[in-house]
């Protein structure tokens, strides 16, 4: 038996390709840990998606990191499409969850991510990104979501054309 659910509404699951593509084209997504006392602490965050892993940086302290210092498991969520529809009484949705364990990336692991989340935010721009990557790399503190399972679904709606 698998530690990842079934989702219970199969029809309106995503392929893998199709959750991977929402993981490639957001621009945030909200990154959920064990905090404090037991509590869950989601923190919404910007990520760049690459070789299965969701990139992301932050601060050396606080509670972000104290969390995954304590629990290195994870789960990450992208909303691709949220269309309220008021006159049907619903939401018409696109979203992905990715689960996995997170970990700090060191020296030219955390440069790279850099790199990459640089380029996602503002492309084209290699020699000032260089640039910033060298000037901040003594306090970068980047990290990496190691995508074990994947998941997305979508509103019926959607899986049936209906818009």
């Amino acid at each position: 038996m698998s530690v990842f659910r079934e989702m219970r509404r199969f029809r309106q699951a995503l392929t893998r390709a199709q959750a991977e593509d929402i993981l490639e084209r957001g621009s945030h997504g909200v990154l959920a840990l064990l905090g404090d006392d037991g509590y869950p602490y989601a923190v919404p965050l910007s990520y760049v998606y690459s070789g299965g892993r969701i990139l992301f940086h932050g601060a050396r302290e606080g509670h972000k990191i104290d969390a995954m210092r304590f629990c290195d498991k994870a789960s990450f969520c992208v909303v691709d499409e949220d269309r309220v529809v008021p006159e049907k009484y619903t939401t018409y949705f696109r979203s992905a969850i990715a689960f996995g364990k997170v970990r700090l990336l060191e020296g030219g692991e955390a440069l790279r991510a850099a790199a990459l989340l640089a380029e996602k935010y503002r492309p084209g721009h290699e020699e000032e990104r260089v640039s910033e990557i060298e000037r901040g790399k003594a306090a970068l503190c980047a990290f990496a979501l190691f995508v074990e399972h994947l998941s997305g679904k979508q509103a019926i709606e959607l899986v049936r054309g209906e818009e």
